[in-house]
């Protein structure tokens, strides 16, 4: 007969959370706006699902709200200058210098 491997209990994420049961955490996204591409269309402030995105006195994209990017890029996908770019820490270009 197969011995039973023993499985470790996680640990709760706080004091009120049963053992077992552990909180999931949030992956967190860059962001990256290249201002002397975007053309201000406001495509990525209209259309985030997040709202992670404020205009500018002109128009442009701001990230007002970063920890909420779920890393969906339609941003990315739907900037028709390519001027939005969303990355995994660690994952992007700055990553590849290290």
């Amino acid at each position: 007969m197969p011995k039973k491997k023993r499985v470790p209990e996680t640990e709760p994420a706080t004091p009120d959370q049963p053992p077992g049961k552990a909180r999931i955490q949030k992956k967190k996204f860059n962001q990256t706006i290249y201002l002397d591409w975007c053309k201000a269309c406001g495509i990525c402030i209209a259309f985030c699902p997040s709202q992670v995105f404020d205009a500018d006195e002109n128009g442009r994209p701001l990230v007002a709200r970063p920890d909420a990017c779920t890393g969906c890029r339609f941003c990315e996908q739907h900037c028709p200058d390519f001027a939005i770019s969303i990355t995994e820490p660690g994952a992007g270009p700055e990553a590849k210098e290290r």
